[in-house]
This record gives C-alpha cells, sequence and structure tokens, in this order.
C-alpha cells in the first residue's frame, strides 16, 4: 500500500511569503502555491517538498533539507552572494567559508528565514 504513490517530505515555516521569496527567489527554486495555502518546492531529482504555515513554528535543530552539490565551495559563494549566511557550529572544524571538509562529504549549513536549517553537500558526478 505505502509503496504506491510517490513519498514526500513536508516541514513547517512561520511565514509563508518569506518561505516563498526565498525559497523561489534568493534560491532559485521551482517555487509553487499548494493546497490549503501552503508552497512547494518541485526539485530537479523529481522529489516535491511541501511547506505549510504554523503559528506556533519552531525551527527542527537538525538539518531539515540538504541540497546535493558538485562543487560545495562554489554553493557557498553562490550562497552569500544571494545575501545568505553560512551557521557556525562549535567543534566542527569550519573554514574561513563555513564549509566543514575531510570528515564526509564537505558540507555547509544555512538557514533558511524561519530558522529551518539546510545544507549544501558534496556529491560525486556519476
Amino acid at each position: 500500500m505505502l509503496r504506491d504513490g510517490p513519498a514526500f517530505s513536508g516541514f513547517s515555516v512561520n511565514d509563508l511569503d518569506a518561505a516563498k521569496a526565498f525559497y523561489g527567489g534568493k534560491l532559485g527554486l521551482d517555487a509553487r502555491p499548494g493546497p490549503m495555502g501552503s508552497l512547494e518546492l518541485h526539485l530537479a531529482s523529481g522529489a516535491t517538498v511541501f511547506i505549510y504555515s504554523k503559528k506556533d513554528h519552531v525551527p527542527a535543530t537538525y538539518t531539515m533539507l540538504n541540497f546535493p552539490v558538485s562543487d560545495v565551495e562554489a554553493a557557498v559563494d553562490d550562497l552569500a552572494k544571494a545575501g545568505i549566511r553560512m551557521e557556525r557550529y562549535p567543534n566542527m572544524g569550519q573554514d574561513a567559508k563555513g564549509i566543514v571538509r575531510g570528515n564526509g562529504p564537505d558540507i555547509a549549513w544555512f538557514k533558511d528565514p524561519s530558522g529551518n536549517v539546510l545544507s549544501v553537500l558534496k556529491v560525486d558526478a556519476r
């Protein structure tokens, strides 16, 4: 029964207009209006992410959404040009740009306007 349709993920934000401006504008993703006043991200992988407004939204303390990239440093530079700053975490060994290297895939974290943690992480071309 659960294998019959594509699963999708979702998370809350405290301001859908700010989320649309961030995901659709700053990140350049395909952000479309969804059911019941929600927002849907249609990703290049074919996945859809459901974003909904929640008055008492509390950002998760973990990474909500990962964006695989071939070059983390270039992705971080592009995000910085869009006015997005990388998050810093104690004892993670991040470089000056906020990138962790050499402990798994290269990765850097940033937040959306509602405080949800996102990342860019290196994946090898297949």
